[in-house]
């Protein structure tokens, strides 16, 4: 049996990148799977097609990140959908970039209520339909540890966000049976961070495995951290980043 077989989970953000191949690995492994998506519906039809392709349920489901309503209205929509939720994975996030001194005010708001807010109106959204061994699993990043560039202050800080609200929230959950934990991605091969683009060179020289990752690698990662064999991990940062913070 699929070490997930049965199992209900939402992956945000997953029309593309590494939500997509999250939501596909997960739906290999035996889950039904709802994603949501801001604009590429053509994208994120295609992912639900990949995963009902696998004999899995798939749903997908337009919800602006930056929409705290939105974000709620989604974990509701999947759980009613599949008559409950397992696991739901925050992978939705943006990227605001620059100097502090180009950063307008609407940069900042935008990057906390994505990468921030929405994890944590999704998280509480999700526990409430979450039993025992459920799953609450964050996209962080290693930048969210270790900042070796300039430019990069305002996104270090929303994912750092992300450990300390992981941290709580396990201890908030664990008397549920409930686990909550985050996985930190280097640089992956991606739209948004292409292995072709003008700062990979750069990127892969801080590696002590001088590549980018797969999406699929970090998918791997995600897939047994929503396992069972994955129950006594908790509140625990796992970072998947060739190295480059090591």
């Amino acid at each position: 049996m699929s070490a997930l077989q049965g199992k209900r989970a939402l992956v945000t953000g997953a029309s593309r990148g590494i939500g997509a191949a999250i939501a596909r690995r997960l739906a290999a492994d035996g889950a039904n799977i709802a994603i949501t998506y801001e604009r590429s519906a053509d994208k994120a039809q295609a992912v639900v097609a990949e995963i009902e392709r696998l004999g899995r349920r798939g749903l997908a489901i337009k919800a602006d990140s930056a929409d705290a309503a939105a974000v709620k209205a989604a974990v509701d929509q999947a759980a009613a959908a599949f008559g409950g939720l397992d696991i739901l994975v925050n992978n939705a996030g943006i990227f605001r970039g620059g100097p502090i001194d180009q950063l307008s005010l609407e940069d900042i708001d935008a990057t906390l209520a994505v990468n921030v807010r929405a994890v944590v109106v999704g998280s509480q959204a999700a526990a409430a339909h979450m039993g025992e061994g459920g799953r609450i699993i964050s996209i962080g990043s290693n930048l969210a540890t270790r900042v070796p560039d300039s430019g990069v202050s305002l996104y270090s800080m929303s994912k750092s966000a992300l450990i300390a609200w992981t941290k709580g929230l396990a201890r908030d959950l664990g008397s549920r049976g409930i686990t909550v934990n985050i996985v930190h991605p280097g640089s992956t091969d991606t739209d948004m961070n292409p292995a072709v683009g003008e700062q990979a060179a750069a990127q892969r020289a801080r590696m002590a495995i001088p590549r980018y990752g797969k999406a699929d690698d970090v998918a791997a990662l995600v897939a047994f951290v929503a396992g069972p064999q994955a129950r006594s991990i908790n509140g625990a940062e796992l970072t998947i980043d060739g190295g480059a913070n090591a």
